[in-house]
């Protein structure tokens, strides 16, 4: 694994010399991000040693590299899920190739389904935990020493810092921004109403198919992350409502501008850290 991370990075660095600060990985239907970033280079994943393609609408396949507000970033537009039937090596993949490119704070995106009954579509939810309910974690096999220890610690697995400084750049928006925690489920099918109910009761606020096998691999490696969840629809049996993808990447579209302001302003800050 460390050797096909070294090919990885090479193959990038000979495109374009970088050293990004904060990595961002964008989930699905918010790609439109990119446009934010300046002196961009796209380096699409068909062409990087080791990386799959994406085979999921709304995840495009590219890595960018670029300037947010003058801080070096390395954005990944689209990830990858285990319900693609991907080991979860390959899964966090991008997440590991980004930290051997040096950055030391990951933003983790994605749409996610409201659980609290407070939230509601188009809403955006700063991650402060997660829950895994995937049945599946990233680091299960021989421990690598070369990326982390054998038993690493998740007290913090949405660092605090970052926290704070998220919520801080959300009081300048006129925009409802809440703080929560993400379960993680394997998907691919939505949840039941009765799942919606457990997942309330654990402690869930809201509810998606990615991110907790990257923030496992990121904590593992000493990154400070952090999150942001784009409420796309209620869970089942909250609303009267049938779930289809299509939607979601619509309702994505629409808090656009929000999650822009937000991701932006909060990478300004993280770079001065």
């Amino acid at each position: 694994m460390y050797e096909k991370l070294g090919k990885a990075a090479q193959y990038i660095q000979s495109i374009k010399v970088t050293k990004p600060k904060v990595g961002v990985v964008l989930g699905s239907g918010l790609g439109v991000f990119v446009d934010q970033i300046e002196d961009k280079t796209i380096i699409p994943y068909s062409e990087i040693p080791y990386f799959k393609k994406t085979t999921v609408e709304g995840h495009e396949g590219r890595l960018i590299l670029g300037k947010v507000k003058g801080v070096e970033v390395a954005v990944l537009q689209g990830r990858f899920h285990a319900y693609e039937g991907l080991p979860m090596d390959e899964v966090v993949f991008p997440v590991r190739l980004l930290s051997i490119l040096d950055i030391s704070t990951l933003v983790l995106t994605n749409a996610a389904g409201g659980v609290n009954l407070n939230f509601k579509p188009g809403d955006l939810v700063i991650i402060n935990d997660h829950i895994n309910l995937m049945g599946r974690n990233p680091l299960i096999g021989p421990n690598n020493n070369e990326m982390g220890p054998r038993f690493p610690d998740m007290t913090h697995a949405y660092n605090p810092e970052l926290v704070s400084i998220m919520k801080e750049v959300s009081k300048s928006l006129a925009h409802v921004i809440h703080e929560g925690v993400y379960a993680g489920v394997l998907g691919p099918t939505y949840e039941t109403p009765s799942e919606i109910k457990m997942i309330r009761i654990l402690g869930g606020d809201m509810v998606g198919m990615s991110t907790v096998p990257e923030a496992i691999a990121a904590n593992h490696l000493g990154l400070k992350v952090c999150g942001i969840s784009c409420i796309t629809n209620m869970g089942a049996g909250i609303v009267n409502q049938t779930l289809k993808h299509e939607d979601i990447k619509h309702e994505a579209m629409k808090a656009m501008n929000h999650f822009t302001a937000l991701l932006n302003g909060s990478i300004e800050k993280f770079g001065k850290m």
